[in-house]
């Protein structure tokens, strides 16, 4: 008889319509050391039983792996607050890694977070600090903490930190913690700016965002100290704007391109180039994504990085959104696919052609604008197997085209098929036997029962 490969028991254990039975039989299996199958202790909705029979599981590794799921609620992963292992504890104070296109998971409890930074291991607190998932409210709640790492992170939420505390933070014992608070505080008092222009490490910064006086703008000009981040300044005086404007570095003139305040002809009679795939920041208009203003000004530019930063904005109002729409430039309609939720199909197929591989795949599995209808009817037979994978993705695409499409030689969109529940049931249990289709027809929601306890008995699962 012909052995399931092991990856059908990965697709079992993270089929939606896996039975609490097998579920639970799953996560009592330790295979060989490791603990249990990865993809079952990522599962969304689990049951408190599951929850229960994790919390409690001998072997570390599958508590680590709860502690960061993007698919558990955070007051589960916080029943692990008193775990006995550091390396469970620092999971959880990090949480789940973060990857392009995932949706924003949701923070631990403030109480728990606390904690977490009051425990006597090192390395929990410092997974807590640099943990991307920390609420607002937490970080605010830092800036009289005893550690100096707490306060400097609480300094990146400076506009909500009392009156005091920011004046605090400014003279801070910590040289770090000062140097950071007076970067947030510099940009509305010129007198910070010059102390911060003294310090190495704080100088470039300063000159970008700091409030200046004439007098240090015109030496750094003079200088030619740090003359790009100076371009960007917003309080440089005029005159030294038009100065950097013609300045031989090519670099300091587009950033002097970039300025909000300059008139479109102003901008454009500036001497600069913008590359094919060029997406450095403009600050002003990443600072105001959510304002119609910043939006209108960068989205009807002809300047084509301030368009591509205004298609990175997922607030843009409709008629902005169909002006971007109908850019020439095909970063404008990349970002537009990646970030808008309104994007439109003819949009999303172009930048699906142009991208192709894993991103397209995301985009179209994502995508809450991508096409399904009348995908199967143009792409089954499309030359491109990332087109064809397409065409799953109909709901009117039939049965026999999904189990053709299950014999597909573009492995991704055999995948596909094999995951989806119109595939025929004398080809889904074949699948569970082919090496690269194994996982996906295991967590085919269709598979029967029975089928997924044959897989946990072969894998040497106990009843």
């Amino acid at each position: 008889m012909v052995a399931y490969h092991s990856s059908a028991l990965d697709g079992v254990a993270g089929n939606p319509a896996l039975p609490l039975p097998l579920l639970m039989r799953l996560l009592a299996f330790d295979d060989n050391g490791g603990g249990p199958p990865r993809q079952v202790l990522h599962r969304a909705g689990l049951p408190e039983a599951a929850v229960a029979a994790i919390l409690a599981h001998p072997v570390p590794r599958a508590r680590i792996e709860f502690a960061m799921s993007a698919r558990a609620e955070p007051a589960q992963r916080a029943r692990l607050v008193d775990d006995p292992s550091v390396k469970v504890r620092a999971a959880l104070a990090y949480g789940p890694e973060v990857y392009p296109g995932r949706t924003r998971v949701a923070p631990l409890p403030d109480p728990v977070c606390a904690r977490l930074l009051d425990d006597p291991e090192p390395s929990v607190r410092e997974a807590l600090l640099e943990s991307p998932h920390l609420a607002p409210s937490f970080v605010a709640s830092l800036g009289t903490h005893r550690d100096p790492a707490a306060r400097r992170l609480a300094v990146s939420v400076w506009n909500a930190l009392p009156p005091g505390e920011r004046s605090a933070l400014v003279a801070d014992p910590d040289p770090g913690v000062r140097r950071a608070a007076a970067l947030r505080e510099c940009p509305r008092d010129a007198r910070l700016t010059a102390a911060l222009l003294a310090d190495p490490k704080a100088a470039a910064e300063a000159l970008r965002s700091g409030r200046l006086d004439r007098a240090d703008a015109r030496r750094c000009v003079d200088e030619r100290t740090h003359l790009v981040a100076l371009a960007e300044n917003p309080s440089l005086p005029a005159d030294l704007v038009e100065l950097l404007a013609v300045d031989p570095d090519e670099d300091v003139r587009f950033a002097v391109s970039l300025r909000p305040e300059l008139t479109e002809a102003r901008r454009m009679a500036i001497d600069f180039t913008v590359g094919d795939f060029d997406r450095r920041v403009v600050q002003w208009v990443r600072d105001g994504l959510a304002d119609p203003d910043v939006l209108r000004r960068a989205a009807t530019s002809a300047h084509t990085l301030l368009r591509r930063a205004a298609a990175t904005s997922p607030h843009l109002p409709p008629g902005l959104l169909a002006l971007l729409a109908r850019d020439e430039d095909p970063i404008v309609e990349n970002l537009l696919g990646i970030h808008h939720p309104d994007t439109p199909e003819e949009v999303l197929m172009r930048v699906f052609a142009r991208l192709g591989g894993t991103f397209s795949a995301w985009m179209a599995e994502t995508h809450p604008r991508f096409p399904r209808a009348g995908l199967a009817t143009r792409f089954a037979d499309h030359a491109d197997g990332n087109y064809r994978r397409l065409a799953v993705r109909d709901p009117a695409a039939p049965p026999a085209l999904i189990e053709r499409l299950s014999h597909d030689p573009a492995v991704w969109t055999g995948q596909a098929a094999a995951g989806d529940p119109r595939l025929p049931l004398p080809r889904l249990l074949e699948a569970l036997h082919v090496r690269e289709l194994a996982s996906s027809a295991g967590g085919n929601p269709a598979l029967p029962e029975a089928e997924m306890a044959a897989v946990l008995k072969r894998a040497g699962v106990p009843a």
